[in-house]
């Protein structure tokens, strides 16, 4: 069997864990019971030894088309042939009381709408990432497969037989108005489920999940040009939080390449402080103040903004709030379309990137304007670490990027040391908290003032990436979305036009989509070209969108590349962190990052489009 694109897939998820779907009926991803935990479902990693679990006809040339039931989660894939059409719906459960039995399950209910169909199930898990070996016991209401730390239990009314791989299949035939319910959750010896749910209970699970969903999206204020694609944005962001402590994963899945056949490929499955200014502003700008607050309320609870004895605040941290990632290589699995390595854990948590304080000073800043004031408390530390940035915003990092090779003085990390104390001094006076204020403007306009001379190229007529470099950097188009320069200042005009260059005259623009930086090997060190990065498309938009306060034209642009970006987003309005060269989705798959983007420049392209009408 062969893997499906990367953009086939749609996601599925109970805040708690995610689901792959493809296309084809089939699960090839799906860690229970949480973002991080080993998998059970790894296709998409590895076809042969991943395990998966797919309900698909068995027919010829099969029609197939995805949606997802309107202003939901719920995915439903649609199987058309001569014989018949069959409609399968996948969704984990929302909005349940949490003494429910059915919290944690995986539904899948295959309905035939018209003539007949006949189907085929395989559930072939593979425990802890195909490392583990499990036993399979059939019974009257399913299928129990347990191995040494868990165990998977699929219920069913169809009889099923072991396979002789350590999975189950079964085939059976539904006609017109048919319809047949699986549930699958992790094992629990305590559960209250003794078999699959009647029909009646399967459709009020899907009723409660769609009222759920419903419901919270009806509290999206957005009501601008590109409301579908913001408010399925939204729903993304809202399906890769973590309930239980309000951190939002970067995306759901490990090892997805950013170049096919390259080595490329990391684990997402955490939460990156870096992600934190966005993510509330996003939340903000939708009316989602409860999704803000939980989110600093995970910043509070995981991240100790004082100076310690390892001093460097961790880059990123598990969903719970540990700081461990060690980085392994699951090396019996060959990854997506032979791209391997394929790695879990994440070793960025060990580097140094100097501009995360800028993220977490921002978000906090929001925080308190449009939420609620944060307390002395909490004041107190935040203050600490403003004087420790004080005494070490000089020093190289590896960046934004996350460089593996290098530290150096990237333009990006001084820009965000900027925006870390230019915030901290705004939310002192707006509290009249006690603070260095002098010290940290001091140090604020002493970093002003060297990006200014040491981060401009003069010959480019552009900031580049880092003191005396001669290469573009898209990460610095965020320089007037943080107000480090206004959007019409002749140097953030001048970077603007270099970087809508082509690759090949210098710039990072490829048919209105953004390469991070020069897609050559010598910048970071790591073999293969990567693919245009579209969370930099989106930070273009942007930037072109506010440039066009003076330059009209530039407003046009912006409008033009926004909308030719969302045809490259998947059937489903979804995105992966990567475009290729060719035009398909690579990278871990649906990567919040877009996501946070797409929202923030589709409500500023909107308003300002609505000012200029005006």
């Amino acid at each position: 069997m062969p893997y499906q694109a990367i953009e086939n897939y749609g996601v599925i998820g109970n805040m708690r864990t995610a689901a792959l779907v493809g296309m084809n009926g089939s699960i090839d991803w799906y860690c229970p019971p949480n973002f991080d935990s080993p998998s059970v479902f790894g296709a998409i990693l590895d076809d042969g030894k991943g395990g998966r679990f797919q309900i698909s006809p068995i027919a010829d040339d099969l029609r197939c088309k995805q949606f997802y039931w309107p202003s939901t989660n719920i995915l439903v894939t649609r199987f058309a042939h001569a014989d018949g059409i069959a409609e399968l719906e996948d969704f984990m459960p929302a909005g349940l009381p949490s003494d429910s039995p059915w919290c944690g399950h995986v539904f899948r209910r295959i309905r035939c709408v018209r003539g007949a169909m006949r189907i085929s199930l395989v559930c072939r898990p593979a425990f802890d990432y195909g490392r583990a070996t499990h036993e399979t016991s059939l019974s009257a209401s399913g299928v129990v497969f347990k191995s040494q730390n868990m165990s998977l239990a699929l219920y069913s009314a169809i009889a099923v037989e072991q396979d002789g791989q350590g999975g189950v299949t079964a085939d059976f035939v539904i006609e017109e108005g048919q319809s047949q319910v699986f549930a699958l959750r992790d094992g629990d010896t305590n559960s209250r489920v003794s078999g699959p749910p009647s029909a009646e209970e399967a459709e009020e699970l899907f009723q409660r999940t769609v009222k759920f969903w419903r419901h919270w999206i009806s509290g999206c204020t957005y009501r601008g040009r590109w409301r579908e694609l913001v408010e399925r944005s939204a729903l993304v962001l809202k399906l890769l939080t973590f309930e239980p402590t309000g951190a939002i994963v970067a995306a759901p899945t490990t090892s997805l390449p950013e170049v096919i056949g390259g080595t490329r490929n990391w684990d997402y499955r955490y939460t990156w402080l870096r992600d934190a200014a966005f993510t509330v502003y996003a939340f903000l700008r939708l009316g989602f103040t409860a999704e803000a607050a939980d989110f600093v309320n995970w910043i509070q609870n995981c991240a100790d903004l004082r100076p310690h004895a390892a001093e460097r605040l961790p880059v990123v941290f598990t969903i719970h709030g540990d700081s461990r990632l060690p980085e392994e290589t699951l090396h019996h699995w060959e990854g997506y379309r032979q791209s391997g390595p394929v790695r879990i854990g994440n070793e960025a948590v060990e580097q140094y990137q100097n501009d995360i304080y800028g993220e977490v000073l921002d978000s906090l800043y929001l925080y308190n304007k449009y939420v609620t004031p944060i307390d002395y408390d909490f004041w107190a530390r935040i203050r600490t670490r403003l004087d420790w940035i004080c005494d070490n915003w000089q020093s190289p990092d590896a960046g934004i990027w996350e460089m593996r090779n290098s530290q150096k003085h990237f333009v990006y990390s001084k820009v965000m040391n900027w925006v870390a104390l230019d915030r901290g001094v705004r939310l002192a006076d707006k509290r009249a908290f006690p603070a260095n204020r002098e010290r940290w403007i001091q140090q604020r306009d002493r970093i002003y003032e060297e990006v200014m001379t040491r981060g401009w190229n003069g010959q480019r007529h552009a900031f580049t990436q880092h003191y005396g470099s001669e290469d573009l950097d898209a990460s610095l188009l965020i320089m007037p979305l943080v107000f480090f320069l206004a959007p019409t200042d002749r140097r953030m005009l001048g970077t603007l036009r270099a970087i809508l260059e082509s690759p090949k005259r210098g710039g990072l623009v490829s048919d209105g989509l953004v390469y991070r930086y020069p897609p050559q090997e010598r910048i970071d060190g790591l073999a293969g070209e990567e693919g245009t990065f579209n969370m930099c498309s989106f930070w273009l938009v942007e930037a072109l969108t506010r440039a066009g306060q003076a330059e009209p034209e530039m407003l046009d642009q912006a409008r033009l590349l926004f909308e030719h970006m969302l045809g490259y987003a998947n059937h489903l309005g979804l995105y992966a962190e990567q475009t290729s060269n060719q035009g398909e989705a690579l990278g871990n798959f649906p990567q919040a990052f877009t996501h946070l983007a797409l929202i923030s420049s589709a409500f500023n392209l909107d308003r300002m489009l609505g000012n200029r009408k005006a």
